[in-house]
């Protein structure tokens, strides 16, 4: 159980990991590679018609919390892309990001 108020990395992508099995064991959903990346899609998609929904350019409305919820989604399903392929997303934000923080050489 996670304690603390703010939380790692680390400890959002297990906790993702360990919803997302309680998830398909409850809906019987067989989680394949593809699925993976088809539902980070989805929940892209869901992000972006709340933000349109927010910003009067999309039908019905929506709240913060609708947008904030869908970006955990987002979040949460990239993590669990990333366990699924074995990619640690501390390096690769570190090597992609981070590395423009350095100087120079």
């Amino acid at each position: 159980m996670i304690t603390s108020s703010r939380l790692t990395l680390a400890e959002v992508s297990d906790a993702s990991g360990r919803i997302s099995d309680i998830y398909a064991g409850k809906y019987a959903i067989d989680r394949d590679d593809d699925w993976f990346l088809l539902k980070l899609q989805e929940e892209l998609g869901e992000l972006a018609q709340a933000h349109l929904r927010l910003s009067a350019r999309g039908r019905g409305e929506a709240t913060e919390q609708d947008r904030a919820d869908e970006a955990a989604d987002v979040l949460c399903m990239l993590l669990l892309y990333c366990r699924r392929f074995g990619i640690d997303p501390d390096a690769a934000v570190r090597r992609k990001w981070l590395s423009w923080l350095e100087p120079a050489a």
